[in-house]
């Protein structure tokens, strides 16, 4: 644990972690997780992690044991709960810490297959991202 932060949950085998950082709306909480579905996903729903900063996941995850430390993580923000779209924000916690995108819950799969298995790196999805930070699919470009 760091300043206050708990540890990152750990996600399910071949799932990737969506982790809840707002807590205003449970309706859009579990609208978002029927959205989602429970293929490629872990969701964790810890109060804790309340309005938590990118720096202090950076430093918990950095902090931890590294078999316990995660790449990246996505996470459910006040944006995540507001936006009728329910983007997550993805956030690279290895390569570029701090990175991050907004990805629309029908992207998430594959997302969360690709970078499961190493088949794509989490900058080629940043890469993808259009001009307003969200990944929407391979055929997504900054230029579109």
């Amino acid at each position: 644990m760091l300043r206050g932060v708990p540890s990152l949950p750990q996600p399910d085998d071949l799932t990737s972690l969506i982790l809840r950082t707002d807590f205003t709306d449970d309706r859009a909480w579990n609208e978002l997780r029927q959205t989602v579905g429970t293929d490629g996903a872990s969701y964790a729903s810890d109060p804790s992690f309340a309005d938590v900063t990118i720096q202090a996941l950076i430093d918990t995850d950095t902090a931890a044991d590294p078999d316990h430390q995660l790449t990246y993580v996505f996470l459910a923000d006040a944006l995540t709960m507001t936006d009728d779209e329910h983007p997550l924000l993805a956030l690279d916690l290895f390569d570029e810490p701090g990175r991050t995108f907004r990805v629309a819950p029908r992207w998430f799969l594959d997302i969360s297959a690709n970078l499961g298995i190493g088949n794509l790196g989490f900058d080629e999805f940043a890469d993808a991202a259009d001009e307003s930070g969200t990944y929407r699919g391979s055929g997504a470009s900054q230029s579109d």
